[in-house]
């Protein structure tokens, strides 16, 4: 119990110290987060990768409304746990080259967001997990807006309106939930344990799905992303692409298969038609992308609708595939957009049309580049492989068209990534390229790391499949243990 309290509440007390540390402020962020991730390490060698929840706290606080502070971990919490606690410092390491205005602030924002993030991962109680679920918005938006690229204001509030407005559709399925439960409390089991009919569980289906779709984001609930992630610092949108979409993706695993079965069963058709249709929009849209970032960003939606889709396959196969290509895209997301920051910080442009033979003056960067870039693409022996083939072989058990439709996913990923590739590192040198430098410092050791990571989990990924494994089959003997009774 002290382990977790301590992962959950070590980013917020440093986010507090942070805010007032001047201009040590990096330092000290960078040493909490460290510190974050050793403390999470700590907790997953200790975790014994079996179905049950572990270092459970379970504590009152307001007994009067039932609400708890109950979190713990399990198989699928430990992997986006990790997850975050290692791509938390590897973000705040990319920002060294940056000077940002008001570095307190900044760094405080993204301890604090990390602190929200662990609590929607960890959360057993639904009105903790809303708690965390807002105030990992609050950093995320402040980050955007003082912080962000031309026309932020706009945007940054269409993607507020958004976020909120399906977090309002989870609140009203929350208090529907704690009202239909006899020990008026907000703890998760009780929830799994409700006997819900098919109409109560189609419209709590539809007010959590909303707000986790919103979140990922995946068709049609995507129209803020790609303007959010252009417009956001590059750090802002690390912390949206690599870890924030996940919250979308654990929500849908953690609370909507288990508590609604029935409605799930009901409209994973219509879900699982929604993630294809994102899959193919999104990679034809990435096609015509002269801007880099923005390729990467719809790039973001055609990999997430893939997951979405082994989601809603309701197989082992999908289940797992999910888990291990949120750590996979996290990690490789991460690394596309700081090389695409390292450009440029150099050269002031992300069209790709102004780049070219940049592999020639700085063949290191090019060398990393190209690795996280067969990562993306899911090349065997990357940490995308895996997830991929687990993802395509779930959907291809749910309808043979339906894995043939994703399956477009490898082909069009392979071409629009490889030939932006092409275009950014290969190529002879123009006038703006040719001043290029390689990377050096803390560029070199934030590459290194992601590709390390890249070749390390796509070599071997059995840590990881056993660590999901008793975890996945309990979710979903779960889901059809409810669905046989109401038959």
């Amino acid at each position: 119990m002290e382990q977790l309290l301590l992962l959950i509440f070590l980013p917020l007390v440093g986010a507090l110290i942070t805010a007032f540390s001047g201009k040590t402020a990096k330092i000290v962020s960078t040493v909490v987060s460290v510190v974050s991730l050793g403390l999470a390490l700590f907790i997953a060698c200790n975790f014994i990768p079996n179905s049950s929840t572990q270092f459970e706290a379970n504590l009152p606080w307001i007994p009067d409304l039932g609400i708890r502070f109950h979190a713990g971990i399990d198989g699928i919490s430990m992997l986006v746990v990790l997850l975050t606690n290692l791509l938390v410092p590897i973000i705040i390491l990319s920002s060294y080259r940056h000077d940002y205005k008001n570095p307190a602030a900044f760094y405080a924002l993204i301890l604090f967001m990390q602190a929200g993030l662990l609590l929607v991962f960890t959360a057993m109680d639904a009105f903790l997990f809303y708690i965390g679920w807002e105030a990992a918005l609050i950093p995320i938006y402040f980050i955007c807006a003082f912080w962000g690229g031309k026309d932020r204001v706009r945007i940054n509030m269409k993607f507020f309106v958004y976020t909120i407005a399906g977090s309002l559709f989870m609140l009203m399925g929350i208090i529907y939930l704690y009202l239909q439960n006899p020990a008026q409390n907000f703890d998760i089991q009780a929830f799994y344990a409700l006997n819900l009919d098919s109409a109560q569980q189609g419209w709590i289906f539809w007010a959590f799905f909303i707000a986790f779709a919103i979140k990922m984001p995946i068709f049609p609930f995507h129209t803020w992303q790609p303007d959010t992630y252009t417009a956001a610092p590059t750090q802002g949108t690390m912390l949206l692409s690599g870890i924030m979409l996940k919250m979308g993706i654990y929500g849908v695993i953690r609370w909507l298969l288990p508590i609604v079965p029935t409605g799930v069963q009901d409209w994973s058709c219509l879900a699982m038609i929604l993630s294809i249709i994102g899959i193919v929009y999104a990679s034809l849209i990435a096609f015509t992308q002269k801007d880099a970032k923005r390729l990467v960003a719809y790039s973001s939606i055609a990999h997430v609708g893939l997951i979405s889709a082994g989601i809603f396959a309701l197989n082992q196969q999908g289940m797992q595939g999910a888990m291990i290509q949120m750590l996979s895209h996290g990690i490789n997301v991460v690394g596309l957009f700081f090389v695409l920051d390292i450009i440029f910080s150099r050269l002031k442009t992300y069209k790709i049309e102004e780049l070219g033979g940049i592999a020639k003056v700085a063949p290191q960067l090019a060398i990393s580049f190209l690795i996280i870039v067969l990562g993306t693409v899911a090349l065997p022996g990357t940490n995308g492989f895996i997830g991929e083939f687990l993802l395509l072989m779930g959907v291809y058990n749910y309808g043979i068209w339906a894995a043939a439709i994703a399956g477009l996913t490898i082909i069009f990923g392979a071409v629009y990534m490889l030939r932006m590739y092409q275009n950014v590192m290969l190529g002879k040198t123009n006038e703006l390229t040719i001043t290029f430098t390689d990377i050096k410092g803390t560029e070199k050791l934030v590459l290194y790391i992601i590709c390390a990571l890249i070749i390390i989990l796509g070599v071997y990924p059995k840590p990881l499949l056993h660590l999901t494994e008793a975890s996945v089959q309990h979710l979903l003997e779960q889901i059809n243990q409810k669905l046989t009774s109401v038959k």
